[in-house]
Parts: C-alpha cells; structure tokens; sequence
C-alpha cells in the first residue's frame, strides 16, 4: 500500500490582486450571479500547491460585531479547516487596523468591496 504525503497547505494574506479568484470561489460555493455583504472582506488564504481552497472574510454579524467566516470550496479536511480557523482567529485578534475594531468602518469597507467585484 503506497500513502500519499499530506499536500502542505499555505497561509497567507489576502490582497486586492486575490479578489477576483475569491469572487469566483464565494460565487460557485453560493450558486449566486453577484457578491454580497456575506462575501465579508477578505483577509487570510489558504493554498494548496498553487490553488486558493479557503479565504476568511471579515464580517459584522447580527450583534453588529465583528466576527469572520471561512469560505472553503470543500477541497481541504477538517482538521485543516480546523488548522486555517485557529490561524485566522489569531490574525483576527492580534490586528488593530480600523476594519479589524471598528464595525462601521468595516460595514463602509464591505460595502466598498462588494460594488467594486459587482461592476464587472
């Protein structure tokens, strides 16, 4: 019986030259023609050889905290889900940027981003 090395996956940064990878990603997973708020504002990918699996978004929830979420196109296990949220939780609470505190600032930045990936 051969056993197949685990693929390493990669942690990184979302930047504004990844968001219409995580478009296409947020669209497929939610069979919908066009982003919404509940696309969030993407802040940290994970890679799998050179393929985005997952990005965690920021989010204002129903409390009107800031909160994130993972979208995930269901090609990674569970415990490297599991691994991505504690990686991103740990971003999510060392970060003091606006985006990251202040959830008006957050709602404008969604807001932004959305019309944005919603022109083309």
């Amino acid at each position: 019986m051969m056993v197949q090395p685990q693929e390493q996956i990669q942690y990184a940064e979302a930047y504004i030259s990844d968001m219409p990878e995580l478009k296409k990603i947020f669209l497929q997973m939610k069979e919908v023609k066009k982003v919404d708020p509940n696309f969030g504002l993407p802040f940290m990918l994970a890679k799998k050889k050179n393929e985005t699996v997952a990005f965690a978004s920021l989010i204002v929830n129903e409390k009107d905290e800031i909160s994130f979420i993972i979208h995930d196109k269901n090609r990674i296990t569970e415990s490297e889900k599991r691994n991505f949220f504690s990686r991103a939780e740990r971003y999510f609470k060392n970060n003091s940027t606006p985006n990251f505190r202040d959830s008006e600032q957050l709602n404008s930045s969604i807001r932004r981003m959305v019309s944005w990936l919603n022109l083309e």
